[in-house]
């Protein structure tokens, strides 16, 4: 038997991590990308222990639900304290150790102590990093196994998180022009990198695995891409509540093309290669070199 019925030359789909995997992708790169962009873009007053910063709040939160996520994937949960043991070699170890020291520098950002935001935001990035780089370790899978699938979540990760900035614009006052102008290039350089990595993949795909990536491409370009600059454009012309409606909106859509496209990545397109015998033998006959 062969495809997805069973083994054999066929690629067939991987069925080790589905929805929840992706979780923890979609979460855990939105929730970071809000970490760092709430260090860059957040011009609001300190946070205190009254009043305490809530878009730090919101990106640990997302984070913690992808690593929730992740845990409940696990067929025997109380395991899960084995994936500290192998820092050395593998990038969900470090993923993990980072998220220990992640949430308690966040908590402390989000309590308005100074400076720990900055700390928060580099943890972030190491968190994030450590996430980009576990599919590509993944040799297996042609869609995977990319180098610009590195730099493509990486972008992701800052498209989702200046998004939510936009989305949440109430409770930090507003946005600022730095923003406003960070946001549509971190979307035409998604949209670059993806390219990059389709055309890096493309000749080793199987036939389904090429067709679900045509499919989130689409939604990149569009949806992900095109709707939300128009948006951004649209916004310039108007103030208030209308302009924050709009950049809200673009956020979404935004944020929306990217969950799209990692879950389409990790569970649809997760083919493997198949077999390949290069050599097949013949009862009677003997090879010759």
């Amino acid at each position: 038997m062969s495809g997805a019925s069973g083994y054999g030359p066929n690629p067939w789909q991987q069925t080790s991590w589905d929805w929840r995997a992706a979780g923890n992708y979609i979460c855990g790169g939105a929730g970071t990308g809000l970490l760092i962009a709430s260090a860059l873009f957040d011009t609001a007053a300190p946070a205190s222990l009254t009043s305490p910063d809530w878009l730090v709040f919101t990106g640990l939160a997302l984070v913690g639900l992808g690593l929730l996520s992740v845990w409940l994937e696990i067929g025997r949960p109380l395991r899960a304290l084995n994936v500290f043991i192998n820092p050395w070699s593998s990038w969900m170890s470090r993923e993990a150790i980072i998220s220990v020291v992640l949430f308690p520098a966040g908590l402390a950002a989000m309590l308005g102590f100074a400076g720990w935001l900055w700390v928060t935001a580099v943890l972030a990035l190491g968190f994030l990093y450590c996430q980009s780089r576990m599919l590509p370790a993944a040799r297996g899978i042609p869609a995977w196994r990319s180098a610009w699938l590195s730099p493509l979540f990486l972008l992701t990760a800052a498209c989702e998180g200046c998004g939510i900035f936009l989305l949440l614009g109430f409770l930090h006052g507003g946005v600022t022009d730095a923003v406003l102008i960070a946001f549509p290039l971190l979307l035409i350089l998604r949209v670059m990198a993806w390219q990059r990595y389709r055309r890096s993949v493309d000749a080793s795909l199987a036939l389904p695995a090429r067709r679900v990536l045509d499919r989130a491409h689409l939604h990149l370009a569009s949806l992900g891409t095109t709707v939300p600059a128009l948006l951004l454009l649209s916004g310039w012309w108007f103030g208030g509540t209308a302009q924050s409606l709009l950049l809200a909106l673009a956020g979404i859509s935004a944020v929306w093309a990217g969950v799209n496209m990692k879950y389409m990545l990790v569970t649809r397109a997760a083919f493997n290669q198949g077999f390949a015998l290069f050599r097949i033998p013949v009862r009677g006959v003997r090879d010759k070199q």
